[in-house]
């Protein structure tokens, strides 16, 4: 899928996307100097998707120094992620236009069905069995590995964004992990500093890992990251 970039109002396929309906995941709101929103909105072949719309929102960068939408960004990192393996939405439609300021639409499908997020899995009432935690935090660890290897630092590491899709019984669990909301996502020129600054953000925002969750997660990162690091 190629970004589609129409500099004038004349793309019929970008105005189709930008009058989809649907119900508010969330509700737009007004930062960067503009705003956005998002809503989840039914195809026809039956895929659930979330449509975000950018109105003047924007980033500046020594590559844009008059600015790009900030959807823009997180397009980029979502395909590359999705070629080097790593679990995350499929971008089905991304197009942004320009007359007198940004606009940028992006549809994105809906994880698979059973994926649940870090922090809908541990308000759960009954705990994890020790089996599948450490399967959780290893397909965590390997993931995050996977990204940080293609030199992709998330930059937005919360237990919302992160997710997991368990199956199996618990004595012998098959877990996969997945991340989402890449808006923030940076290439870096080292794996070693994407690798840092997720890890920080990990340490200090996943407040339900206590030191025997981060001494199952560590050894499982380090291994699937080839080398040992220091955050």
């Amino acid at each position: 899928m190629g970004i589609a970039l129409l500099q004038r109002r004349q793309g019929d396929e970008f105005a189709a996307w930008w009058r989809k309906d649907g119900e508010w995941v969330e509700e737009p709101n007004q930062r960067r100097d503009g705003l956005s929103g998002v809503i989840r909105h039914r195809a026809r072949d039956g895929v659930l998707l979330y449509i975000k719309r950018q109105d003047g929102h924007t980033f500046r960068s020594l590559r844009y120094p008059l600015g790009r939408p900030t959807t823009l960004r997180e397009c980029q990192a979502l395909q590359a992620l999705e070629t080097a393996g790593v679990h995350v939405p499929h971008v089905r439609y991304f197009g942004m236009q320009h007359e007198g300021h940004w606009q940028a639409v992006m549809a994105t499908e809906a994880l698979p069905e059973g994926f649940i997020s870090l922090e809908d899995l541990y308000q759960q009432t009954e705990p994890l069995a020790e089996p599948v935690r450490v399967a959780v935090l290893g397909a965590l660890a390997k993931m995050l590995a996977r990204m940080h290897q293609a030199r992709w630092q998330h930059a937005g590491l919360y237990d919302k964004h992160l997710f997991v899709r368990i199956s199996g019984d618990a004595t012998s669990p098959q877990v996969d992990a997945a991340t989402l909301d890449l808006e923030r996502a940076r290439h870096r020129l080292t794996a070693s500093q994407a690798a840092r600054h997720d890890l920080r953000q990990l340490k200090r925002r996943i407040a339900q890992w206590n030191d025997a969750d981060w001494a199952i997660f560590l050894p499982a990162y380090e291994k699937a990251f080839g080398r040992a690091v220091a955050f």
